[in-house]
């Protein structure tokens, strides 16, 4: 396989698992580094829906990097998340049949190209639990930083 076959065909399966990920609301924003072009480097926080699984948001706090490359997307973020996740309201354990072991449903950009901030989802069906955990990766080095929140989900017999 060639090279741009193969960036195209990474980009392509990145748009397709995107569209497969919950949309973020930012629920607001502090600057923690002034800039004197630019942006300042800020810590965002955002709130998402596990697409799956109605009853579940999940909150998440990222490090956005500002200055000249920001203003022209050229920036790489910091590899460096904090993750949240609470039942906000009834959880419908049919739905639980259908979850896959390992499961995206969070992704934001991170550099311009090749880098992601993520949350995947897992199901620990023995502990009746959903396990989320945020990471940041990158196509040749990725970062071992990372967090995790759980969800217990109680069934009702």
């Amino acid at each position: 396989m060639n090279r741009s076959h193969f960036i195209g065909s990474f980009l392509l399966g990145l748009l397709l698992s995107l569209s497969t990920c919950s949309e973020a609301d930012e629920i607001g924003s502090v600057n923690y580094r002034f800039k004197w072009l630019g942006p300042s480097d800020k810590i965002v926080v955002e709130a998402f829906d596990d697409p799956q699984v109605n009853g579940i948001t999940c909150y998440i706090s990222r490090a956005e990097t500002g200055g000249i490359k920001s203003m022209v997307g050229l920036a790489e973020n910091a590899a460096k998340a904090s993750l949240s996740c609470r039942q906000i309201g009834v959880i419908n354990t049919g739905a639980l049949k259908d979850l896959k072991d390992q499961q995206e449903v969070f992704s934001a950009r991170a550099s311009a190209i090749f880098k992601t901030t993520q949350v995947v989802r897992f199901y620990d069906k023995k502990r009746s639990v959903l396990v989320y955990l945020t990471y940041t990766d990158r196509i040749v080095d990725g970062s071992p930083e990372n967090a995790i929140s759980i969800v217990p989900v109680r069934v009702l017999d």
